[in-house]
């Protein structure tokens, strides 16, 4: 058992962040890196939890309405723009940030600032594409409703987040999208979109003064909008079980609390323990002992999302009507043996390998790797490099571990939510 005490991963040799900030408080961070690849994100901190209640949907609204025109350029320039070029454009909107981004080939480092800018700043935002866009969202809507497995995360987050902005659905609800308006995207961007709280990221094969000196040609320009913006603190979180019947074949449910917030010293034990319980690895404790040992749940996981002030830790499993009881059962017998017993020292050996394992792997993705770091600048938090990572995950104890479950799985604590198939 020797190996244990050697280090997981040896020193790996990273390229660093640049940083700056222009002068209207965007902020630029770029990672000058070899390859033919480019990634570039630009990061606003505004989403869902920014909206009044009448304007539910509305942020998720503007990112699919910005690509519909701006003063220089219709849909089709816009949508073409890298397409043309092989590269790709896309957006999507959370609960706490709206956020456009593009892989291109790395000479197209001009074409994909210039079209950022426009779209970020110069949208115009027709009626006639926005008529047009609606159907696309209610599309979305209805597709959504008819997954169930989709539906109960976020009917989930509306029990136990009730009364606060970040129980809202991000896609908003049928009636209050067909009568969204030009002016009330107008408002909403003049009300949240400061150029403070927004973050141009890129990774690339070009110098940090060439893309600050481009940012600077096509961002620096528009003028500095700070806005003072508070967004209510959540609190008073009371647990809840709720049961609805369905017309699927599968029963659907979901157990789980509130959890510590994104910058909170606990997220590293969270993380580990949401991994050994039913992460993305397939040895997770809640695959093998009731998927693989039982053959009860097809898809069985546990999730950590952790907000600016907030979090929250679930489980999700769809089973067989007849078996959904056994399978709470088990999922409870789970998470009370993570809350009774240490894991052994080989135990947490084999779970930092995996948690460490598994970053190395997402980090390959320069654009997963930049959406995540940007999203830590948003949050308050520092760049972390692997390094940073590894020393973090190293110093996790099996105390650590222990402590958060009991932390987060006590069983007064917890909320159900079940869709009864038949």
């Amino acid at each position: 058992m020797s190996y244990l005490c050697s280090p997981i991963f040896t020193h790996i040799m990273e390229y660093k962040y640049t940083e700056a900030v222009l002068p209207n408080g965007i902020r630029l961070i770029h990672k000058e890196k070899p390859g033919e690849i480019a990634h570039l994100v630009l990061m606003v901190e505004t989403g869902t939890r920014d909206e009044l209640a009448y304007e539910n949907g509305l942020a998720h609204f503007v990112e699919h309405t910005i690509f519909k025109g701006t003063q220089s350029r219709k849909a089709y320039h816009i949508l073409s723009c890298l397409d043309n070029v092989g590269g790709d454009l896309n957006a999507f909107t959370t609960k706490e940030e709206t956020c456009i981004q593009a892989t291109f080939l790395k000479q197209h480092y001009k074409r994909s600032l210039d079209l950022f800018a426009d779209i970020a700043f110069h949208s115009t935002f027709p009626e006639n594409e926005l008529a047009k866009e609606k159907e696309v969202i209610l599309d979305e809507i209805n597709s959504y409703l008819d997954s169930p497995s989709d539906e109960i995360y976020d009917l989930f987050e509306e029990m136990v987040f009730k009364g606060h902005p970040l129980s809202r659905n991000i896609l908003g609800t049928t009636e209050l999208v067909k009568g969204f308006h030009r002016q009330d995207i107008l408002d909403f961007m003049a009300h949240n979109y400061s150029t403070d709280q927004m973050i141009l990221a890129s990774i690339g094969d070009i110098s940090f003064k060439e893309f600050e000196r481009l940012a600077m040609k096509y961002f620096g320009e528009q003028p500095a909008h700070l806005i003072n913006k508070k967004r209510e603190v959540y609190n008073g979180y009371v647990p809840e079980n709720r049961t609805e019947t369905r017309n699927n074949h599968l029963s659907h449910c979901m157990i789980g609390g509130i959890a510590p917030e994104f910058c909170s010293p606990l997220k590293m034990p969270i993380v580990m323990l949401n991994n050994v319980l039913g992460g993305p690895a397939m040895s997770s404790r809640l695959g093998l002992n009731i998927r693989e040992k039982y053959g009860f749940a097809y898809s069985i996981e546990s999730q950590y999302t952790a907000y600016s002030d907030t979090g929250l830790i679930s489980v999700y499993m769809g089973v067989d009507p007849d078996s959904l009881e056994r399978a709470i059962e088990l999922v409870h017998k789970e998470i009370d043996k993570l809350c009774q017993q240490k894991l052994g020292t080989l135990q947490l050996h084999h779970a930092k390998q995996q948690l460490i394992g598994q970053v190395a792997l997402s980090y390959e993705s320069g654009m997963n790797e930049l959406l995540g770091v940007t999203r830590s600048l948003l949050m308050g938090e520092p760049i972390e490099y692997m390094d940073d990572i590894i020393r973090k995950v190293e110093a996790v104890s099996a105390d650590d571990i222990l402590d958060v479950a009991n932390r987060v799985f006590d069983k007064g604590q917890l909320s159900r939510i079940v869709f009864n198939g038949n």
